[in-house]
Parts: structure tokens; sequence; C-alpha cells
């Protein structure tokens, strides 16, 4: 019978609630310390503190879902509250529920987006940390421009 090993361990475990907290905060998840963002929702290629690679991100359509039914959850069951209490008028609830999970979904967007990030980041998934673990492999910042 084979002995089973454990999967190689190329670097120590990088902590996912910690890149996580630091992704939504708009920070480099490795550092803390610099911006991750270069405006609403664009993430720097490069940290400008620590000198991370960030443009490894593969964030697409995750943040946006999350987003929604985080959203979706709230309004639906504070909708369901208030209607069920005061009785508002059809045209109140829609322009406060409407105006309400607009609002809450352009202030969340950029810290699930950055915690998105900050998840990818920690368990070096698409190619972060495969540079220090593999030069062969990564991917240079001017071949991640030219995929654009």
């Amino acid at each position: 019978m084979p002995a089973t090993t454990a999967p190689p361990t190329h670097a120590a475990n990088r902590p996912v609630g910690q890149a996580m907290r630091r992704g939504a905060a708009g920070r480099c998840p490795a550092c803390g310390e610099g911006r991750l963002f270069t405006g609403y929702l664009r993430v720097k290629d490069h940290c400008p503190s620590c000198g991370t690679d960030l443009h490894h991100h593969r964030a697409d359509d995750g943040p946006a879902y999350v987003t929604i039914l985080i959203v979706s959850h709230l309004a639906a069951s504070l909708m369901l509250t208030i209607y069920t209490l005061y009785r508002p008028s059809t045209l109140v609830m829609l322009g406060v529920f409407v105006g309400g999970s607009l609002l809450l979904s352009l202030l969340m967007l950029p810290r699930v987006k950055g915690a998105w990030v900050g998840f990818q980041w920690a368990k070096r998934m698409h190619g972060f940390g495969q540079a220090a673990e593999d030069p062969a492999h990564a991917v240079s910042p001017q071949s991640a421009e030219s995929r654009r």
C-alpha cells in the first residue's frame, strides 16, 4: 500500500481573513498599506507600498453577484417588515427601496471586490504567489496589459 504524502507547500499559508479585511478596506491584501484601487473598481497592477503584483486578480462578475445577493436579501426582508408594520403606499415603497438598494449596492461593490481580490491573493489563485514558487511561469505586467 503506497504511503500518502501531503501536498508540497512552497510558502507559508497566507491569512485569508486578514487579506479579505484589508481588501475590503481598499488596501493591499499583502501589506495593508497601499491603496488597492485606482478608481471606483479598477485594481492597481502593483501595490505602491510593498510592490506586490495585483494584476493577477480575476474578479469578473463574482463581486457583483455577491453584492446583489446581499442587498436583495436585506431589501426583501426589510421591505416585508416595513410593509407589514406600516403599510406605506406603493410609490413610497418603490422610491425608498429602489433608491436604498441602489445606494447600498454602490457602497458595497468596491468592498466586496476588495475582499474578493484579498481572498484570491491569500489562496494564491490565478498566479498570485506563482512568481515566488516558479519564476518560469510568472506572468509579466507587460503581458497582462497586452491581454486587455
